[in-house]
């Protein structure tokens, strides 16, 4: 991922990478998952995908949809021609943003609006 924008400091600070070793079918990458990923709450998956950890089910759909939005923020620059990147100063100086300004607390605030736009676009999903 690079440092590409404001929303890309803040995975930045927390990101890990796990290179591909193929289709995960073996038994000996499970241990590897986990010290790939250490203390960070978001885990790139080269040529397979995004995971991301959180404390609730609902701070982990939050952390993905970070994730995601960043990933599309980048491919969307990189359509764009010369790209600026963010130097290593202002990543180390967000790196708690994601947590302290909103006192860790981010999930709960958008969960329920997550929901309330849920059953308006979908009423009665969870029949």
């Amino acid at each position: 991922m690079l440092a590409l924008s404001q929303q890309s400091t803040l995975i930045l600070s927390s990101l890990a990478n796990h290179d591909y070793e193929g289709i995960a079918l073996h038994a000996e990458e499970k241990p590897r998952l986990p010290a790939s990923l250490g203390a960070a709450h978001y885990l790139m998956l080269p040529n397979r995908g995004l995971l991301t950890l959180g404390r609730t089910i609902q701070e982990a759909f939050l952390n993905m949809y970070f994730f995601e939005n960043t990933c599309r923020i980048q491919i969307d620059a990189q359509g764009g021609g010369e790209l600026n990147l963010i130097g290593p100063g202002p990543i180390a100086a967000n790196a708690n943003v994601r947590t302290s300004a909103t006192a860790g607390q981010g999930a709960k605030l958008a969960w329920p609006a997550l929901l309330r736009k849920l059953e308006r676009e979908n009423p009665g999903y969870d029949s």
